[in-house]
């Protein structure tokens, strides 16, 4: 199979003469306007004038407005990617007012406009509609945006370490770096990006349980080694589009509907036996001094069979979970 190797970036490192441009052509077309009028008063009817009103109506009216398309404004942290009929030309990045070829196109695949950050979505926003017989087109935007920018997919239901289905949600911080890779060897790198992420989640998520009673790591105690793994995956699979993962993490998780309830039910038995497992080892602690305070100070001579009598009682009173109804002897022990 043969593949075209990706285009390298080339930075055009020209200067900011937009403004300048912007003078000359404006008072060139000034002097053509007043040169064609002073042809027609002083020198009518001769072939000098033809001459002149000939030309300085080609510059005025055709050559000159076609000049002033060639003007860029670029912004901070903004970049414009140029093509010359259907060559790559080159990437402006530095802002400012320029003049390039007024033949330059500036490609970009896909509008920040026309990305819904909170969803993770892409909408094209390029329509026509007819309002009293016009026909209004909205032109996408030609500029691509190097500012760090937020994407947060839809959530979505995936199969932990142990087969038990989860709905987690990821939030992902990236931005363009390489603008070639970003325009021309992909389709649409917004698109791209979030496909990617969807994948990338599955493949991490699938390593790790939902939660783990030992040591081990889990996606609810390690969310932050698992966010990082999540993020070098991502930035793996995102190279070929020149973008760069600057952060990853996650915003959502929980057990899928269909299981939602039985698993709560066993992390409450867990909650449950935890519990009571610390209060038996308390009880045990208290009769055991109870008894050595009383063996020491000599207030009570028990055998045997008392002693065990009097740990049952005081392992039910402070293992029960009710309160104890106290039961006063006016007899003697025996």
């Amino acid at each position: 199979m043969n593949t075209h190797p990706p285009v390298e970036e080339k930075i055009l490192s020209i200067r900011a003469n937009g403004l300048a441009f912007l003078t000359l052509n404006s008072l060139a077309i000034i002097l053509c306007i007043a040169a064609m009028v002073f042809a027609f008063v002083a020198l009518s009817p001769s072939p000098a004038m033809v001459l002149i009103v000939v030309v300085t109506m080609l510059y005025a009216f055709i050559v000159g407005p076609i000049l002033y398309i060639g003007l860029k404004v670029v912004k901070p942290n903004e970049a414009i990617v140029l093509t010359l009929f259907g060559r790559y030309l080159g990437t402006i990045k530095e802002e400012g007012f320029y003049w390039v070829h007024p033949f330059a196109t500036a490609v970009c695949p896909i509008s920040s406009s026309d990305y819904t950050p909170s969803s993770g979505k892409v909408e094209v926003k390029q329509s026509l509609a007819k309002t009293s017989g016009s026909i209004s087109y909205q032109l996408p935007k030609r500029k691509i945006s190097l500012k760090a920018t937020t994407l947060n997919n839809d959530k979505q239901k995936v199969n932990d370490a142990l087969g038990n289905p989860i709905i987690i949600g990821v939030v992902v911080v990236w931005r363009v770096v390489n603008t070639a890779l970003a325009v021309f060897n992909v389709e649409n790198y917004i698109e791209y990006l979030s496909i990617q992420c969807d994948a990338a989640l599955r493949n991490v998520v699938r390593h790790y349980p939902y939660d783990s009673e030992d040591d081990e790591n889990s996606l609810r105690g390690s969310s932050s080694e698992v966010a990082q793994q999540l993020a070098r995956e991502l930035q793996e699979r995102v190279l070929p589009a020149g973008l760069e993962v600057m952060e990853a993490r996650i915003t959502h998780l929980s057990y899928a509907p269909e299981i939602a309830a039985a698993m709560l039910q066993r992390q409450q038995a867990s909650a449950i036996i935890a519990a009571r497992q610390k209060i038996v080892e308390g009880a045990v602690g208290m009769v055991e001094m109870a008894l050595t305070q009383l063996n020491e100070n000599d207030l009570v001579t028990l055998d045997e069979e008392r002693k065990a009598n009097m740990v049952s009682n005081l392992l039910v009173v402070l293992c029960g979970n009710r309160d104890v109804q106290p039961i006063v002897n006016s007899g003697t022990l025996y």
